[in-house]
């Protein structure tokens, strides 16, 4: 005989079995779900639709030019000095020989100093005392003319006390253009100083005897002074514009 309280049970049993395995394929139905990956858009973004320019990259600044304070030797600069002047010797050291540098005589140039790659030193003993500073630069070279802004601090790198820019003067020598320093209180007796340019050499120039100046600077290479332009001539007036009297004509 069958327990009716097991009977009344079952039904009870089965309905909560059948809701349990509901609710576990549900749970197990959303935990693996997978959200589908969005295709990439093929539009093309807003800052290139709405036509941006892009930055152009910033160009590297030109590297300066630097000081140079070693002494190299310059055949061909060296070359350019003459050994003798009339009957006078001039001495030419080595440059590897001389404390003074390229750098050294640059100061005295400012920004066109910092351009001075090779330099050679030449002097007379006394009693004639000339002293000689031929560099030679890298481009642009300079003009004798352009020269003008270092005149004072090149008068005082050989020796005067002030860098004055006043007494210098702009001469043409030979149909060549150089600067002058005369003497004055500031030098000593007969003292002139020479400064000018012959495309990428520089020289600079001071002594007591100034027929042994000439002479140096004549030796070597120069900047030609520029040719004066010649005024237009008057042209004779036209005939048509000359007063004449008229001629008469027979029977008038």
């Amino acid at each position: 005989m069958s327990n009716p309280r097991l009977a009344a049970a079952r039904p009870r049993i089965g309905i909560l079995t059948v809701a349990l395995l509901a609710a576990v394929v549900l749970l197990s139905s959303c935990g693996s779900t997978v959200s589908p990956t969005p295709r990439p858009s093929l539009r093309p973004s807003a800052s290139v639709a709405a036509g941006t320019p892009t930055p152009e990259p910033t160009p590297s600044p030109t590297p300066q030019p630097t000081p140079t304070y070693t002494n190299t030797p310059d055949p061909s600069l060296t070359a350019l000095i003459p050994t003798r002047l009339g009957s006078v010797t001039v001495e030419i050291p080595p440059p590897t020989d001389v404390a003074i540098t390229p750098g050294d005589v640059g100061q005295a140039y400012g920004e066109l100093g910092l351009r001075f790659r090779s330099l050679q030193v030449a002097y007379v003993p006394r009693p004639q005392s000339l002293s000689l500073f031929a560099v030679r630069m890298d481009a642009p070279f300079a003009t004798t003319q352009e020269l003008e802004p270092y005149l004072g601090t090149a008068g005082q790198y050989v020796g005067i006390s002030l860098p004055e820019r006043e007494p210098w003067e702009l001469m043409t020598i030979d149909d060549r253009l150089v600067w002058v320093r005369p003497e004055d209180d500031a030098t000593a007796a007969g003292t002139m100083i020479y400064t000018w340019t012959a495309d990428e050499y520089l020289f600079l120039l001071i002594g007591v005897d100034d027929d042994l100046n000439r002479a140096m600077f004549a030796a070597l290479p120069g900047e030609a002074a520029p040719t004066p332009t010649p005024r237009p001539s008057r042209s004779p007036r036209s005939s048509a514009s000359a007063s004449t009297e008229p001629t008469e004509t027979p029977g008038g």
